[in-house]
């Protein structure tokens, strides 16, 4: 399974560890894999940037040694997928989670 992977919010301590210990687990123990989105919400919907710019291939190797880093290697931004500006957002939550299941 492809898995996304963004922060949201402001950076707080323990955001790379858990981005480590989600791709660690998720690859070694189900073989999933996973795309970082960097920016947070605003990254996911912000057409004005290239998706190469918006995205990052997150592999265990990857994210070897981001223990260290202060802040999120995914950056993070406080856009709130909620909120009627970002109606777009909310409605591609609804829509990936409807064809989920």
């Amino acid at each position: 399974m492809k898995i996304g992977v963004l922060t949201g919010g402001g950076d707080c301590p323990g955001l790379n560890a858990a981005i480590r210990a989600i791709v660690k687990y998720g690859s070694k123990r189900y073989e999933d894999s996973f795309l970082g989105v960097k920016y947070g919400w605003k990254g996911l919907v912000n057409k004005s940037m290239p998706i190469e710019e918006r995205v990052m291939e997150l592999t265990p190797v990857s994210v070897s040694g981001i223990l260290t880093k202060g802040g999120t290697i995914l950056y993070s931004s406080r856009t709130n997928p909620l909120s009627q500006e970002n109606g777009e957002i909310f409605s591609i939550i609804l829509t990936s989670s409807a064809s989920m299941g």
